[in-house]
């Protein structure tokens, strides 16, 4: 049975572990991330929840903001998926959903009645994922950006 809960300072390690496996950048830049959260700083991710094995140990994660204007929803205070990582072991046996049902509990009780998220365009695996947890795809986007720079 997976165990779910807001991370703590004594995470860290492994929270920073997970980050690194979804989001493989310099593993110093998740520690700092991480340490900044722990300071205070909680903008985005605005919480972090993780899920733990019948043993303890941390398999998985959550992190949540709260964004104003998101697509296709309707509020302005919409809970945000920001971050979702399951262990590739225990992917497909109830770990995702635990931690997206806990994450749906936070929304509400920061006073969301929407929940968005967002995945790669490509990444089929999380948009099955999603879907089977009553996520509807809303649309699809190609985002571009430039410098601007003064004249």
């Amino acid at each position: 049975m997976t165990h779910v809960r807001a991370v703590e300072p004594r995470d860290l390690g492994e929270w920073v572990r997970m980050r690194a496996a979804l989001w493989p950048d310099d593993i110093d830049q998740h520690r700092a991330a991480a340490e900044r959260f722990f300071s205070g700083l909680r903008h985005e991710p605005a919480e972090v929840l993780l899920a733990f094995d019948d043993s303890g140990r941390a398999v998985g994660f959550v992190e949540l903001s709260i964004r104003n204007i998101v697509d296709s929803c309707s509020t302005n205070r919409v809970a945000y998926l920001e971050g979702w990582y399951v262990d590739p072991s225990l992917r497909r046996h109830g770990v995702g959903a635990a931690l997206v049902a806990a994450a749906e509990r936070w929304g509400v009780e920061q006073g969301c009645t929407e929940f968005g998220s967002d995945s790669l365009i490509d990444n089929e695996v999380s948009h099955r994922a999603h879907r089977a947890l009553g996520f509807e795809e809303t649309g699809r986007v190609v985002n571009f950006r430039k410098d601007l720079t003064s004249r």
